[in-house]
């Protein structure tokens, strides 16, 4: 029999609520609704509108509902750190902050005179950014005292449909605010940046049955009272879930607009180097632990495209691949995790100034594909000095891994296969927790068999 599941997967800049329907006939994904995520400016203040966010879930679960179609379950999962606050009622404190807005600048050096990066990395083993939760935390110590309730993004619109209140363990582990390869909140932190660890309630492993549809939603959207499953909350906790390894000797890039590039490891790896490198350990499904680094991916193109837009230059990206391929041979670098390219006005004025030479639309794509492929390989290196076992291949999964030219310049650049797809990783990871917890799938290894069967990859091959 075939098994429908809804997974909910929200961006920051978009989100969409897909069904799955998974059985003897295989695997399909359709979307059922794509929404903007609302994003408010208030009094010079970034916002999420969380009412709008849950509001264009339910009209996605309408959609099933509409078709009479037999759902098993609903997951959630979106972008890490941001959180809302609940009085003792359960009523909304305030719209919840977005990393977006700057208001964090500056605040990790206060943080870091009551209590050293060192020791908060050593704590937490998470990287530091200054959008952290726990800079976020610090920030607005004092300013919401009737907080009763904090609940991660995920958590919160779990809580709105069901009425249940939990943490899940994925998305906790972003905030910098647990000791380091574990779910358990660290007092002294916590203490510090203002927020006690009761307030975070129960905190749940991917897999766990959060509740069911509260009458008002069941109703609303014709589905009834359907289980709502924790799944890995953080979108890219769910996504490697999706990684189709046959074995642990694999390195993962969930490559989007940002890239993240990581190994899964049993434990966390707290040391000097990786403080200096500032690598993140965050949860995963299991019990294991996400070592990864936050690469700047195809945001510079991204940003590129909006220039030449502006100009009349319209380029798809098919015809963007095309030009990178005709200048191959361009030998302009970056580096893009330069900070001065986290912020431009003008993207290509500032590669430009960067490159210390007029270069041609295609060259800048040629560059920025060249440029990624040599940081990849730089992390990579990185990774194989941390890594308990030997990386024979990368895996890329993501929006980025349907990009063939520079899936095969970067394993032209660091010597090993890449295996690319599936592109929608991260709805597909949080639908096979889901197919777990229903009994479907034993393992995380039961579902990356699954997957692999499942879903078509390209392997690329290292030409030198």
């Amino acid at each position: 029999m075939m098994k429908h599941f809804i997974a909910v997967d929200f961006g920051a800049t978009s989100g969409r609520v897909m069904l799955a329907s998974l059985g003897g006939q295989g695997f399909a994904l359709e979307t059922l609704h794509r929404f903007p995520t609302p994003l408010l400016e208030k009094d010079g203040r970034y916002h999420w509108d969380l009412e709008q966010m849950c509001d264009s879930v339910v009209e996605g679960l309408r959609v099933a509902g509409e078709r009479g179609v037999s759902v098993t379950s609903i997951g959630i999962d979106t972008w890490g750190v941001d959180f809302a606050r609940f009085d003792a009622d359960g009523a909304l404190v305030d719209q919840p902050r977005s990393y977006r807005d700057p208001y964090t600048a500056g605040v990790p050096d206060r943080f870091f005179a009551e209590m050293p990066r060192e020791a908060l990395f050593r704590r937490t083993g998470i990287q530091i950014m200054d959008f952290n939760s726990v800079f976020q935390f610090y920030a607005q110590k004092g300013q919401y005292p009737a907080t009763e309730y904090v609940l991660f993004l995920p958590d919160a619109i779990g809580y709105l449909l069901t009425g249940e209140k939990v943490t899940e363990k994925t998305i906790l582990s972003t905030a910098s605010l647990t000791r380091a390869g574990t779910a358990r909140l660290d007092p002294e932190v916590c203490a510090l940046a203002g927020v006690a660890p009761e307030m975070f309630g129960r905190i749940v492993e991917p897999g766990y049955r959060l509740g069911v549809l509260k009458p008002e939603m069941a109703g609303r959207t014709g589905l009834g009272p359907v289980p709502v499953i924790t799944v890995a909350g953080h979108d890219t906790a769910s996504a490697i879930v999706a990684v189709p390894a046959a074995d642990p000797h694999f390195a993962y890039l969930s490559s989007g607009t940002w890239s993240l590039m990581g190994i899964e490891t049993k434990g966390a790896i707290v040391d000097e180097d990786s403080s200096r490198l500032n690598f993140t350990n965050e949860g995963g499904v299991e019990g294991t632990t996400r070592f990864l680094k936050n690469i700047t991916g195809m945001w510079l193109l991204e940003q590129c495209r909006r220039v030449w837009k502006e100009e009349g230059k319209d380029y798809s990206y098919e015809t963007l691949v095309e030009m990178a391929r005709a200048e191959a041979a361009f030998q302009g670098r970056i580096d893009p995790d330069d900070p001065r390219f986290a912020h431009p006005g003008d993207m290509v004025a500032e590669i430009t100034a960067a490159l210390g030479q007029y270069v041609t639309d295609a060259q800048m794509v040629s560059c920025i594909y060249h440029s990624l492929a040599g940081r990849y390989r730089d992390v990579l290196a990185m990774l194989q000095g941390f890594a308990p076992f030997r990386i024979d291949q990368l895996h890329i999964i993501g929006g980025g891994s349907a990009n063939a030219l520079l899936n095969q310049w970067t394993a032209d650049a660091i010597g090993l296969p890449v295996v690319a797809g599936p592109v929608e990783a991260t709805a597909i990871g949080n639908v096979m927790v889901q197919a777990k917890a229903a009994g479907l799938l034993s393992d995380r290894w039961d579902i990356r068999r699954l997957i692999a069967k499942t879903f078509p990859v390209e392997t690329f091959m290292p030409r030198k």
